[in-house]
């Protein structure tokens, strides 16, 4: 009974939330644009089916992702796991925590290959740049970022060092591939950051930075344990930019030699 009333209340909220988006998309077809709604019944439908799957969805975080990536976390860090036999050591470096760095990386890599705004939107810029740019290796460029970012995220909340060193070092590096970049990828780029925060990879990735502040030692939750959604968002535009100007001076090597050949 609990979990149906669970199920119940998550329902109510979500409709709530979602009601208003719906009037406003109706009052201005109606109301401003005066125009009628084209099949209305599969539109009211659409609606019904987000309200219900958004609400299983929050259920499944609360029941799934959130308390799965919180124990992944706590028993990585957990004394006995780094011990590894050597039961006379009691304090531990940075390079201790290896395990957590590549669960950290796996983890945002295949959330993020996961990630259905991603897929939209590399089916998209697909399509618009008439096959230039690539689905796979946008998504594969992406998911290389967040990877990367939540792995050094971790080893930041590790070393305690502050955030926002990180990230101004982060978006140095953005700035000055702006220059250079193609500039086709670089609205693109700074897109494909955004991206990577939605469904699939924010619950797991917040979950576990959380639960890595708690069992550190010497960390704060609340200070320490937020954060790795801005690394997340971050070193994506970093990969993307990375992998337009990588296959830009593919092609520019590949043009040069053809011409060499043809003289």
């Amino acid at each position: 009974m609990t979990m149906w009333a669970t199920i119940a209340e998550t329902f109510l909220l979500t409709a709530r939330d979602v009601i208003p988006i719906a009037i406003i998309l109706f009052g201005f077809q109606l109301g401003v644009l005066k125009r009628p709604i084209v099949n209305w019944r599969k539109v009211v439908l659409g609606f019904a089916y987000v309200i219900i799957g958004l609400s299983f969805f929050l259920v499944g975080l609360d029941m799934a992702l959130f308390p799965i990536g919180e124990s992944m976390a706590e028993q990585l860090t957990s004394t006995s796991f780094l011990q590894d036999g050597d039961s006379q050591l009691t304090q531990f470096a940075w390079q201790d925590y290896l395990w957590v760095y590549i669960f950290a990386a796996a983890i945002g890599f295949s959330t993020t290959i996961a990630e259905p705004s991603l897929i939209a939107v590399a089916i998209k810029a697909n399509e618009v740049s008439g096959g230039t740019i690539g689905i796979q290796g946008l998504r594969i460029s992406v998911a290389i970022g967040v990877a990367m970012g939540i792995s050094l995220g971790c080893f930041r909340i590790v070393v305690g060092d502050p955030i926002h060193y990180y990230i101004l070092a982060g978006y140095v590096v953005v700035v000055i591939q702006t220059f250079y970049a193609p500039k086709m990828i670089v609205p693109l780029a700074y897109d494909s950051g955004g991206v990577t925060t939605s469904t699939v990879t924010v619950p797991l990735v917040a979950a576990l930075g959380l639960g890595l502040a708690t069992n550190v030692e010497g960390r704060n939750p609340l200070i320490d344990g937020f954060g790795l959604i801005a690394f997340a968002s971050l070193f994506p535009m970093i990969t993307v930019m990375a992998y337009a100007q990588l296959v830009e001076l593919v092609n520019k090597r590949k043009v040069a030699k053809e011409r060499e050949h043809a003289l």
